[in-house]
């Protein structure tokens, strides 16, 4: 299982101390307290179309692969106190195995693991590791990339467009690898990108979409969990990329395809090894991509060319034999300054501190606070 190489947004320091913490104890493998119970908390509804959805897929594998009680807690927001609750809850009525599926639960998550040692925690996109907790992500860039080289074979004004929620580093390197990828299909191509500061705004995301088919682009990517930016395309009939999930069913006509979660790739053979006791959590979070399985493309749409099909095909063959690297050098920053020199590539530090656009990028990327 692939290590992810530092912190979150900017959390290298804290993420490589936490490593250095239980480096000592992380040779021994973890050891449940009592026969295995999952609990999986949702800081939403699971069934949200979406993020929360790609896991509750995940969860539905491991309670029908592992034949393990699991159980479901929804709508617990990103507040310490009440997570923490939920946590406690669940401990005193013996479950062990605790999945939390969102960003703000990684610190509250991470105190939790050392008051109970004894059950493993696992954080979705989190940013804290430690003896019995592994944060855990995927390489979306990987996917972002392929979706990047069919949008450039569809693309005829050479401008595309893709809007996502915030610019943190892994929303930052999708739009980046989204425009790289259809750079690698023509040079010229300009990608539009625009944030919406939200993770959930269906409306907002429409008049978004809306806003980039305005600037001359005539294909169109999300980045989020809604699909009113695929309505939108689909509308103008124009090619569209959803995420996450497969969105064909929001724009069976236009859609291209989708950059989508395998998460059961990861929670089954994680979770068998918990209960199992051969588990070594990582010390800087599991991190894998399409050679494991936990990224993949949705089927083509049926508005794909064979020309766009095999490219695209050719290219993720090379991502898996690490023959291709999306953010391989020369690579240049949006102001012109060089990103990675020729013969490198970005290593998963620079990652996950991604906090700028790449070259043929048009948008703001808010400068750092």
């Amino acid at each position: 299982m692939t290590k992810i190489g530092s912190g979150h947004a900017g959390l290298t320091g804290l993420v490589a101390l936490a490593a250095t913490l239980f480096a000592s104890t992380a040779a021994f493998a973890f050891t449940l307290d009592g026969p295995p119970k999952v609990a999986f908390i949702y800081g939403s509804a699971a069934q949200d179309g979406g993020w929360n959805e790609a896991l509750e897929a995940g969860r539905k594998a491991v309670e029908e692969q592992l034949k393990v009680p699991v159980a479901v807690t929804e709508n617990i927001p990103e507040e310490a106190t009440k997570l923490r609750a939920a946590i406690d809850l669940y401990v005193k009525r013996g479950f062990n195995i605790i999945v939390g599926t969102t960003y703000g639960y990684s610190v509250p998550m991470a105190e939790a693991a050392k008051a109970y040692p004894n059950v493993a925690f696992l954080s979705a996109s989190g940013t804290e590791n430690g003896p019995n907790m592994e944060s855990f992500y995927a390489r979306t860039y990987q996917g972002w990339y392929l979706a990047g080289i069919a949008a450039g074979q569809a693309t005829k004004t050479k401008k595309i467009g893709i809007l996502a929620g915030f610019p943190v580093s892994v929303v930052n390197w999708d739009v980046n690898s989204f425009a790289l990828g259809a750079r690698s299909v023509d040079p010229e191509i300009e990608t539009v990108a625009i944030f919406t500061n939200s993770w959930w705004d269906p409306v907002k995301e429409g008049q978004v979409a809306q806003a980039i088919l305005d600037q001359n682009a005539d294909v169109l990517a999300t980045n989020l969990s809604a699909t009113s930016a695929l309505d939108v395309a689909e509308k103008a009939g124009v090619p569209s990329f959803g995420f996450q999930l497969d969105m064909s069913h929001a724009a069976p006509k236009t859609i291209q395809t989708s950059v989508v979660f395998r998460w059961e790739k990861y929670l089954v053979p994680t979770i068998r090894e918990i209960i199992e006791g051969t588990w070594q959590p990582e010390a800087y979070g599991a991190f894998d991509g399409m050679d494991a399985g936990v990224v993949e493309l949705a089927p083509f749409g049926p508005g794909v060319s064979d020309e766009a099909k095999a490219k695209v095909e050719a290219a993720r063959q090379a991502i898996v034999a690490g023959t291709l690297d999306p953010f391989q050098g020369p690579l240049n920053r949006q102001d012109g300054t060089t990103a990675v020199e020729a013969g490198g590539k970005l290593d998963d530090g620079a990652l996950w501190s991604m906090n700028y656009f790449v070259e043929g990028i048009t948008g703001t990327m808010p400068a750092a606070q």
